[in-house]
């Protein structure tokens, strides 16, 4: 076992390792401030080291730690019922995600999603002051598109994160929820991933290092959190929607 963990490893330098372990512990803060982070900030690293291809394997790993983390930390807010609106429809569409996932990126379903996304800050606190939000069924609907996309790409969870405000959660309790949700994701990903064999000893050695960060991080977060008025908590993960449909609007162009 230690010598296909070596042989696996050969050629990753320590500060390789060290700038992994490193960012994933502030993506891990981030994540936990924001709902979002991991999936955004980590292939930053991992592309150039690994290349693309086990990037989104092994962030599903991780993220079920790191999920797991932000769930025990935050455990009391969860909105069960959201839960339970957004897994059963999104998890048939994600395991399809999952096993199509290096076709499913595209320069049209970038752009449309990021300025979705993007429109969705505005549009949201619009009909909010008009007493409009994301119904179930919306929840329900939305979900199931939502699902396509995070089994097939990294960094879709700050798209769960405009569906959760826009069905009314508001401050820590969208990062609960959102824990809950990308852990039943995470599990079904997992599964495609390792039916598919494309999970090796070097994905599992990495996961399991960016996931061992996460759990500082987690706890990090939620000192940041409990210090932070719900507006400016709020206002940062709006923040958060509108800068993560920017950069999936600017991958689309310059694809």
């Amino acid at each position: 076992m230690l010598e296909s963990l070596s042989s696996a490893l050969a050629g990753i330098s320590l500060a390789q390792f060290a700038l992994i372990a490193g960012l994933a512990l502030f993506a891990s803060i981030v994540g936990g401030v924001s709902g979002y982070g991991t999936g955004a900030l980590m292939p930053l690293v991992l592309v150039p080291i690994f290349g693309p291809e086990p990037v989104v394997p092994m962030l599903a790993i991780s993220a079920l730690v790191n999920n797991a983390s932000r769930v025990g930390v935050y455990r009391h807010l969860v909105d069960w019922r959201r839960t339970l609106v957004v897994l059963p429809s999104a998890l048939p569409l994600c395991l399809l995600g999952a096993w199509g996932y290096t076709k499913l990126t595209g320069r049209g379903a970038g752009l449309l999603i990021g300025s979705m996304m993007m429109l969705s800050v505005p549009l949201r606190r619009l009909l909010k002051r008009r007493g409009f939000g994301l119904s179930d069924r919306g929840l329900m609907l939305s979900s199931a598109g939502w699902g396509a996309v995070a089994g097939g790409t990294t960094g879709a969870g700050v798209m769960l994160l405009s569906m959760l405000m826009a069905a009314g959660l508001q401050g820590a309790a969208v990062i609960a929820t959102d824990a809950v949700i990308s852990i039943g994701i995470g599990v079904a990903k997992v599964s495609v991933f390792g039916l598919a064999g494309t999970l090796g000893v070097r994905e599992l050695a990495i996961a399991g290092l960016m996931g061992a960060m996460a759990v500082p991080g987690a706890f990090i977060a939620r000192t940041m959190v409990d210090r932070m008025p719900l507006k400016v908590h709020t206002a940062i993960l709006d923040a958060v929607v509108i800068a993560g449909g920017a950069m999936m609007l600017a991958s689309a162009v310059t694809r």
